[in-house]
Parts: structure tokens; C-alpha cells; sequence
């Protein structure tokens, strides 16, 4: 046997160990980082606790020697009852006036039924709070199973009693108001001169409108298709433009097929020299 086989049969392999070790230390210096980490959090959670509480100590010594809540001052309030606003805010004149949160005020605020936006400022020497109110206007009243609800200018139920003081748009029928603003703006695109006009909107079936014009008892009642709506009131604006046709002694204007126009007359009322209480124009 040679001397290189020899030292071949002779050579012991060690296995390799820095695999391990690697694994070993990279473990160890995570565990070892995650754990200044957690002191890390845990020592500005305590840094954080106290210094909200040597604030807490200064707002109320502050507060205690001069920095009273001398007045609240709230313009834009018209429907918003002050009751309501004292049991929102739970402020009385005294109270620490730097420990007043105006973003909580304001969203205290807010979430009453007829406020639709606050600004709250608060004025030093005297220290008044000042709060500008921004109320909801109501749009039409939903008329739903002999109920009354009246509806802001986003179609939205206001979750508040209402007594009109002025005569409103009266609209009647299930999921009325997911459709009325779509209403209202085909009309304001033909013609927003309409509007004034329209006293009802009643929604039916789910499905199509009859729109009530000039009166909400003695009116015209104009029977809209379920479909392309929008084609019939411009008819109907173009008919009246040219042919007065809603200063008519008419109760039915009925635009549902697509060719036609049948209108109903009223007692009294003629359209032609045929008689008759209909004519399909």
C-alpha cells in the first residue's frame, strides 16, 4: 500500500458545525433584540403614563387658578333644542376650560339628529367656548304606512320630529327616498323651473313615479314609466311649454307608453270639441 493511500484511509472528515452555530447566535440575538424592544416599549409606555400625568396635574392647578369655563356661545341653532346640546356636551360653566376637547365636542355634536356640521373654538380671556352650528334642511317629508319622516338634502331620514312651517315636497311609497334625488336632478336638467312645481311624488310599486303638479289636492297628476323616465319628462315639459298643458282643467296625464299621451280631464274641462272625459294626444 502507498504512502498516499495510506494517509487517505488515515483522514478522519469532521462533520461541519458553523450551520448550527450560525442558527444558534442568529436565535439568540433575536431573542436578545426582541427583548430590548419590549423594555424598549415598555419604558415609553411608562415615560408616556407619567407625563400624561404631570399634564394632568398642570391642566388642573392651570384650571383650578383662572381657567374656568366662564360661557358656551352657539349660533346656527334653530331646530337643535338646548336641552339636548347640555346632555351631549355634560359642560358647565367652571369646569377646567383647558381640559375642554374641542374634536369631542364637535362629535358629541354631530351626532345629534339635525346637526349636520360644528366648529368649536375656544377663546381665552374670557374663556368662552364657542360652538357655530350647521343644521340638516329637510328636503321632502316621506309619507311611509301613515307615518311622517322628514328627509335631508341626501335623501337621508332625519331621526327627529318636524312640523313644517312653509309647504314642502310631500313623497309617498316604499324606498321613496333611494330614488327621489334621481328624480329631482332629471327634472333640474330639463328644467329646473319644475321643481317649484312638483308638490308630490308618489313611488309605485316599487317601480315607477306619479308625480302631482301646482297642487297636492286640486293638482295634476302626471303618471311616469317605470323605464326611461327621463324621456317622459321631457315630453311632458315640452308639451307644457308649447301647449300650457299643466294650466289645464286636466286630473290625469298619463305618460307610461312610449307613442302616446292620454290625459283625463277634469269636471268642466275640455281639451278639443269631441267629447269625452279622455284623449290620447
Amino acid at each position: 500500500m502507498s504512502n498516499n493511500q495510506e494517509q487517505t484511509s488515515n483522514f478522519i472528515k469532521m462533520p461541519l458545525l458553523w450551520p448550527a452555530r450560525f442558527r444558534f447566535t442568529l436565535f439568540i440575538m433575536t431573542l436578545i433584540s426582541l427583548l430590548a424592544f419590549s423594555s424598549i416599549i415598555l419604558k415609553q409606555k411608562i415615560i408616556q403614563s407619567q407625563l400624561q400625568n404631570t399634564r394632568n396635574l398642570i391642566v388642573d392647578f392651570i384650571g383650578n387658578h383662572g381657567f374656568e369655563l366662564q360661557d358656551i356661545i352657539i349660533s346656527g341653532r334653530f331646530r337643535t333644542q338646548i336641552r339636548e346640546i347640555n346632555q351631549a356636551l355634560h359642560l358647565k360653566r367652571g369646569d377646567n376650560f383647558l381640559d375642554i376637547n374641542p374634536a369631542q365636542v364637535k362629535q358629541a355634536l354631530e351626532d345629534l339628529p339635525w346637526i349636520r356640521d360644528v366648529t368649536v373654538k375656544r377663546s381665552f380671556f374670557p374663556n368662552v367656548l364657542q360652538i357655530n352650528i350647521k343644521e340638516k334642511e329637510v328636503l321632502a317629508l316621506w309619507q311611509l304606512n301613515q307615518q311622517f319622516y322628514p328627509l335631508d338634502f341626501n335623501g337621508y331620514v332625519i331621526e327627529a320630529e318636524y312640523n313644517p312651517d312653509s309647504p314642502i315636497l310631500l313623497i309617498v311609497g316604499e324606498e321613496a327616498p333611494e330614488h327621489l334625488l334621481d328624480l329631482l336632478q332629471t327634472i333640474r336638467q330639463i328644467d329646473a323651473s319644475y321643481l317649484s312645481r312638483l308638490k308630490a311624488a308618489v313611488y309605485v310599486s316599487k317601480r315607477r313615479w306619479n308625480l302631482i303638479f301646482n297642487d297636492i289636492n286640486q293638482g295634476i297628476t302626471v303618471k311616469l314609466p317605470a323605464e326611461n323616465f327621463a324621456v317622459a319628462l321631457t315630453k311632458l315639459i315640452n308639451l307644457d311649454k308649447s301647449f300650457a298643458i299643466l294650466k289645464r282643467k286636466l286630473t290625469i296625464i298619463d305618460l307610461r307608453l312610449p307613442n302616446k299621451t292620454i290625459v283625463k280631464m277634469r269636471k268642466g274641462g275640455s281639451l278639443t270639441k269631441t267629447k269625452g272625459p279622455s284623449r290620447a294626444l
